[in-house]
């Protein structure tokens, strides 16, 4: 399938999302800014760990192969971070319902724990930021957020030609 042209010259509004967006991306995805929300969550994770969790949290138990797909890596990282996960007491291998041979990651109970800890951190660090919005000003946010991401779901769909397999609306 061909790729649309992109427009001749973007509106001004488009330009100033992208450049906000490159600027959350970059605060969001800074080591200071992981290692405070590790130090806050009072867990020992790196990046890549946090990342798996969070997808393993909000889906069935996957293959290795479909988090890598999931994520957007390589199966060799995947396979590399669910070993140290699974050392860690974090995650488990169980078997495929669907193909005995094959196996599915899960989170232990640990894991599961972990990840509630992440994201209560996190989610506490974003409520102090915007501690100075009004909650009319949150729920906007959030719903124009959670419509920008379904159509940029619903964009790679038309480009890719198949659904996305990330959930809507989890983070």
């Amino acid at each position: 399938m061909s790729t649309p042209p992109l427009p001749d010259v973007p509106t001004p509004e488009v330009i100033e999302i992208e450049r906000a967006l490159t600027r959350i991306t970059y605060l969001s995805t800074r080591a200071r800014q992981h290692e405070r929300l590790m130090a806050l969550a009072g867990v020992p994770l790196d990046r890549a760990a946090v990342a798996l969790l969070r997808q393993i949290s909000d889906s069935e138990p996957l293959r290795p192969g479909e988090l890598a797909v999931r994520l957007g890596v390589e199966a060799s990282h995947v396979t590399r971070t669910v070993q140290q996960l699974q050392k860690s007491g974090y995650v488990t291998r169980v078997p495929d319902p669907d193909d005995r041979r094959a196996q599915r990651i899960e989170l232990t109970d640990a894991g599961g724990e972990a990840i509630a800890k992440v994201r209560d951190a996190g989610v506490r660090g974003m409520q102090m930021a915007l501690s100075g919005w009004s909650p009319d000003e949150l729920r906007q946010l959030a719903t124009l957020f959670h419509r920008m991401v379904d159509d940029f779901l619903a964009h790679a769909v038309d480009e890719e030609g198949e659904p996305p397999s990330a959930p809507a609306g989890k983070a």
